[in-house]
């Protein structure tokens, strides 16, 4: 395993290469992936050779009485350093900073962003990912509420999985922002986390329900695989937005 050097915010430059800066190495193969969540925002995706698990989290806040993902990944990718989004309970390398990182096989591309919606000045800066995994070009949104600028864009590209919080409160998206977000970046399938499922708001959360977001994108397909969900390589130029437990 090998990790390059942190290497701060990415240049625009460096996000044109697009694809083809993330094509190589076997964790890439073109196999599909497999996506189980833990609930919050914590996914673990596996295929192409590779794991990555995505915002750890410890029971606290919006994720009280969840069960914490205490499961070993090839890289773990943290939104930022938040008990709720970036805690270190699961074993596997754990990314949290900006960069441009290889681990296992897979090229990792971190984005500095504003965490909430006034410059960062809240809650500090969280780190937006992107990656290309079993043929898939993933885009991580699960912590953030500042709206994209134009290079975040660029840096982005289309990705086919999109993860990205709906849930409102400080530091997440709206259901109507996160809709925005969602049609500039256009993704073939659409993964909504950071939302409140069950029938009462754990104690000191500020994130409410998924429905909001549904609502703003009335007439896109959705479909609720449950826990696990399998995608193939070749997803189809369609929208869908894959509702998990």
């Amino acid at each position: 395993m090998r990790l390059l050097p942190t290497i701060g915010a990415l240049s625009l430059s460096t996000a044109l290469i697009g694809p083809a800066l993330m094509a190589t190495g076997p964790a890439l193969a073109s196999t599909g992936v497999t996506i189980t969540s833990y609930g919050h925002s914590a996914l673990l995706i596996s295929g192409g050779g590779a794991s990555v698990l995505v915002n750890p989290f410890k029971a606290v806040a919006c994720a009280a009485g969840l069960a914490e993902p205490r499961v070993s990944a090839t890289v773990v990718l943290a939104s930022s350093r938040l008990l709720d989004e970036g805690a270190n309970v699961a074993k596997g390398k754990m990314l949290v900073d900006p960069g441009s990182y290889k681990v296992g096989g897979l090229k990792i591309e971190g984005i500095a962003g504003p965490h909430d919606r006034v410059g960062g000045r809240r809650f500090g800066q969280a780190t937006l990912w992107r990656w290309r995994q079993g043929g898939l070009d993933f885009a991580h949104l699960g912590g953030t509420a500042a709206r994209l600028s134009p290079s975040d864009k660029v840096m982005l590209g289309r990705p086919d999985v999109l993860i990205i919080g709906v849930g409102g409160g400080a530091k997440v998206y709206t259901g109507a922002e996160a809709a925005e977000v969602v049609r500039e970046l256009k993704p073939r399938r659409v993964i909504p986390v950071q939302y409140v499922s069950g029938k009462t708001t754990p104690k000191d959360c500020d994130q409410g329900s998924l429905q909001p977001f549904l609502d703003a994108m009335a007439g896109t397909p959705v479909k609720r695989p449950g826990r696990t969900l399998s995608l193939p390589a070749k997803l189809g130029e369609g929208m869908v937005i894959e509702v998990m437990r």
